[in-house]
């Protein structure tokens, strides 16, 4: 069995996935899912209809995208994103940005409804990201990266969450944090991130 990950172009949450898949140089079959029309063969494996969904070689499947980074790091360890030192702060700050993901999706999916669209909620979820944001922005003052000296899911996780803002939304929150915006421009040379730019 090879391994198989399923998921959508634009999901930061399938990012996340797939950008560790290609740090850790693991080979696997893409399967892009119909989110409007998901199969019953789709929902055998991922029973909440959660995109990704990662298969292993061994048939161990998992369809959440924070577990299956986990799992990665702990089967294959090399490199690892969650150092042992700062594991536990890692697995916290990375769900800020899935946070940031969360609410870009929900402030997408509001502006979507055009005139019929909340002012009330859009002001909100805006607010809600400008406040994550700023806390990032705050972190890279006097760091390479979110957790320090080491590149970690933390990063991953927010890079993935700004890149979708940016494809969805705007990308002026450059303008808005100069630090984010240098650290978003240095990832953005790595190989893995350039395989997987989401795509309008």
């Amino acid at each position: 069995m090879s391994r198989t990950l399923y998921y959508a172009q634009r999901s930061p949450y399938a990012r996340k996935v797939r950008i560790v898949l290609a740090e850790k140089n693991l080979s696997y079959t893409a399967q892009e899912v119909d989110l409007a029309n998901r199969s019953a063969e789709f929902y055998q494996l991922s029973p909440i209809g959660k995109i990704p969904v990662f298969v292993d070689e061994n048939g161990t499947t998992l369809w959440d995208s924070t577990l299956i980074v986990e799992y990665l790091d702990e089967v294959y360890p090399e490199p690892s994103f969650y150092p042992a030192s700062i594991k536990l702060q890692c697995r916290q700050w990375e769900e800020l940005g899935d946070a940031i993901a969360d609410n870009s999706i929900a402030l997408w999916m509001e502006k979507r409804k055009g005139e019929q669209a909340s002012v009330g909620n859009t002001l909100r979820l805006q607010k809600i990201i400008d406040r994550l944001l700023g806390v990032c922005e705050q972190k890279l003052v006097n760091y390479t990266y979110l957790m320090g000296d080491d590149w970690t899911i933390v990063d991953i996780s927010v890079l993935s969450a700004l890149g979708y803002l940016s494809l969805r939304i705007s990308d002026d929150w450059k303008n808005q944090y100069p630090f984010l915006a240098q650290w978003f421009a240095n990832l953005e040379l790595r190989p893995s991130i350039q395989l997987t730019v989401p795509i309008a």
